[in-house]
């Protein structure tokens, strides 16, 4: 059998759920006429105004699952490569919760109050760093530790900034929409890149214990 042959899958369907969702979100758009990107969210895609709402909905909603499983893959991961397992079910905790809002957030629709189980999904915010955690004394991860501590900052300077807790007013209701969507490809799109870097540390120890 492949070493971490599973690990892989898992983290492969990691690198897959961003995509999915992007590919969705577009298709979501162009079914939806007169769509303001600057002035409306995401969410408006998979409410009434969209031509098939269910193709956004659906978006979601598999690209939560994705992010569950890929958790799962973070936190064996995490095992494989010597971190703590305290800092593996954490991380796997974190996506699985976001899977939770995603997919909730998919059936209840916008502005169905429900819908705000969507806030499930910030958790992910927090799994940079019980990744950076876990991962603290593996070898040959300094490329991903640097990403995860880059991808930290820059969500928490998105979060003051959307949430008005800093310069009041950048954030407005003539480009709310442009804040989310850069907050959204960085929320979703870390996971993918993450994703990738571990399993290819994952062929680089397999491939270091099959020479020894």
């Amino acid at each position: 059998m492949t070493p971490f042959r599973r690990r892989r899958i898992l983290l492969r369907i990691g690198m897959a759920a961003p995509v999915l969702a992007l590919l969705t979100t577009l298709m979501a758009v162009a079914l939806f006429p007169n769509f303001n990107h600057a002035t409306q969210f995401l969410s408006e895609l998979g409410a009434g105004g969209a031509r098939l709402p269910q193709v956004f909905n659906a978006g979601v909603a598999f690209a939560g699952i994705g992010a569950g499983i890929a958790g799962i893959g973070f936190g064996f991961a995490i095992e494989a490569l010597g971190g703590s397992r305290l800092a593996a079910v954490l991380t796997a905790l974190f996506f699985v919760l976001a899977a939770v809002g995603l997919v909730v957030s998919s059936l209840y629709h916008w502005p169905d109050p429900r819908h705000l189980a969507i806030n499930l999904g910030l958790g992910i915010q927090l799994a940079p760093l019980s990744l950076l955690w876990g991962l603290r004394r593996a070898e040959g991860v300094d490329r991903l530790r640097w990403f995860l501590a880059i991808v930290f900052v820059l969500m928490a300077v998105l979060t003051v900034f959307t949430k008005h807790l800093v310069l009041p007013g950048t954030v407005n209701e003539h480009n709310v929409g442009w804040w989310e969507r850069a907050f959204a490809v960085v929320l979703v799109g870390w996971v993918g890149v993450a994703a990738f870097l571990l399993e290819k540390r994952l062929i680089a120890l397999a491939s270091e214990s099959a020479g020894d």
